[in-house]
C-alpha cells in the first residue's frame, strides 16, 4: 500500500503496517506550547498522527510524533515538511530530526507483565542488573517510567516477551542482590480492577507489637517480647504461643486498654495508604493475632471494611489470660482472608494481602498479590513481593499508583500527605 492508499472504511481498523511513515523527533529545553507549535507545523501539511510519546525530565523534552507523510505523497511534499519543521525548531531554539520508515511500532509481545523497582536509594547499578536479567530472559522494556521519586525512587517498567514467573523468579534474586524492591504482576485489564486489601496489624499497620503493649503495664513485657519473637520466626506454633502470653495478662485491669489504645503508633504512610485505597473504591481490611479491643478502635479511627482479631476475656473487670472465640492464627488470617473477599463481592486473585510475620503466610500465600512488608527473611522468601522501606504508603506504587497522583487528591481536600 502507497502513502496515497485509500483509507480504510470508517468501521475497519486503519493498519499502518506496509505504509511510509515519518518519526518526527524534537528535544531541547521545555516551556508551553511546544506540542501546540509542532501539530500546527505539521497539520499544515494533512498528515494523519498515528502515535505520540513526551518525555520531560530535569526541565529538557523529547517530543515524539509517527505520522503519515504529507497528503498527495509527493516527495517535493515531504521535502517542504521536512524544511518546515527544521524552521519552526530553529525558531524555538529546539532540535528537529525527522526519519523516514514504515509501518507503526512492533506490537508488544506475549508475556506481558509490569515491574515495579523501589530503591533507597535507586543506583544505576541496580537498574542495569536489573535490565540486564530482562534481557537474559528473552523479555523486552517497552516503556519506563516513574512513579515516585520520595520517601523512594520508585519506576515501573513495562516487558513483554517472558512468562510473569519466569520474570518474577530471574528478577526476586538479582533485587536482593542489588537490595533494592521488587514487584512483577501481570498486564491486564485486572490490575486496575476495584481490589481488597487485607493487611496485617501489629509491625504493619502498626509499629508496635499490641500484647508487648498489655504486657508493659503487667510488668512481664520482656518475657511476652522473646515468645513474640520466636512466634513470628515461625519457631512457635502460634495458637500455642498467643495462649502462653496472654496467660501472662491474668489479673490486669481491663481499664489499661484505653491506654494501650493511647499509645499505638501508625506507621508513616499507613493513613495515607488506606486514605488512597479508600479514595479508589478500594476495600479495606484488617486481620490481627492482636486484640479487638485494639483493632475495633483502629477501624472506627480509619473507616475500615472489615476485621478481625482474638479479643481478651474479661471478667469482672480484669482480664482472665484466657482469649474467647475463634483464634485468629496462621491459619486463621487465610480463611478471614477468603471471608472478607467474599463478603466483599473480590475475586480472591484480585485481593492484597500485606504482613510481616510467619503467621501471615498462609494469607500471603492466598491472596492474588502477597506483600511482605518490612518481613522475617522466611515471609520475604515466600511472598510474591517485599518491600524493605519504613513507609507503608509504597505498596500504592505496587499498584500502580504514583505519588504525584496521591499529593493531587490530598490537594483537593487539602489533607496533608504524610
Amino acid at each position: 500500500m502507497s502513502a496515497a492508499a485509500e483509507p480504510a472504511p470508517a468501521d475497519q481498523p486503519r493498519s499502518f503496517d506496509d505504509e511510509r511513515t515519518l518519526l518526527v523527533k524534537v528535544f531541547g529545553k521545555d516551556r508551553p506550547g511546544i506540542t501546540t507549535g509542532l501539530f500546527a507545523t505539521l497539520g499544515e501539511f494533512g498528515v494523519e498522527v498515528i502515535d505520540i510519546e513526551q518525555l520531560v525530565t530535569r526541565g529538557r523534552i523529547t517530543l515524539c510524533a509517527l505520522v503519515t507523510p504529507p497528503a498527495g505523497g509527493s516527495a517535493d511534499a515531504e521535502g517542504a515538511l521536512r524544511v518546515t519543521v527544521h524552521r519552526w525548531a530553529e525558531e524555538q531554539r529546539l532540535q528537529a530530526e525527522i526519519i523516514s520508515g514504515t509501518g507503526d511500532n512492533r506490537p508488544r509481545r506475549e508475556g506481558r507483565s509490569h515491574v515495579t523497582v523501589l530503591g533507597h536509594p535507586l543506583t544505576a547499578t541496580a537498574v542495569s542488573a536489573l535490565t540486564a536479567r530482562i534481557t537474559e530472559a528473552g523479555g523486552n522494556i517497552d516503556r519506563v517510567f516513574r512513579l515516585a521519586k520520595y520517601p523512594v525512587v520508585a519506576v515501573e517498567l513495562a516487558v513483554s516477551g517472558v512468562a510473569t514467573e519466569r520474570l518474577r523468579t530471574e528478577l526476586v534474586a538479582e533485587a536482593t542482590a542489588q537490595r533494592v524492591d521488587i514487584a512483577v504482576v501481570e498486564a491486564g485489564l485486572h490490575r486496575r480492577a476495584k481490589r481488597l486489601v487485607v493487611m496485617d496489624v501489629d509491625s504493619t499497620l502498626i509499629q508496635d507489637e499490641v500484647i508487648e503493649l498489655f504486657a508493659a503495664h503487667a510488668g512481664c513485657e520482656q518475657k511476652v517480647a522473646e515468645v513474640t519473637a520466636a512466634a513470628m520466626r515461625g519457631e512457635l506454633d502460634f495458637a500455642e504461643s498467643l495462649r502462653a502470653r496472654v496467660a501472662l495478662l491474668a489479673g490486669l485491669d481491663a481499664s489499661v486498654t484505653e491506654k494501650v489504645r493511647a499509645e499505638v503508633q501508625y506507621t508513616p504512610g499507613a493513613r495515607t495508604l488506606i486514605r488512597t485505597l479508600q479514595r479508589l473504591g478500594y476495600q479495606v481490611a484488617i486481620v490481627s493475632g492482636g486484640f479487638t479491643q485494639v483493632t475495633d478502635h483502629l477501624v472506627e479511627q480509619l473507616g475500615l471494611d472489615f476485621a478481625a482479631a482474638n479479643t481478651l476475656e474479661v471478667v469482672d473487670g480484669r482480664f482472665t489470660g484466657r482469649v474467647t472465640g475463634e483464634i485468629v492464627d496462621r491459619a486463621g488470617k487465610a480463611r478471614w482472608l477468603r471471608r472478607f473477599a467474599e463478603q466483599a463481592k473480590v475475586p480472591l486473585e484480585q485481593t492484597v494481602a500485606i504482613g510481616d510475620g510467619a503467621n501471615d503466610l498462609d494469607m500471603l500465600n492466598a491472596a492474588g498479590l502477597g506483600v511482605a512488608f518490612n518481613a522475617k527473611p522466611v515471609v520475604r522468601e515466600a511472598a510474591d513481593t517485599a518491600v524493605n522501606v519504613p513507609f507503608l504508603d509504597t505498596v500504592l506504587y505496587l499498584l500502580g499508583i504514583t505519588r504525584e497522583e496521591v499529593e493531587a487528591a490530598d490537594a483537593l481536600d487539602g489533607t496533608p500527605t504524610e
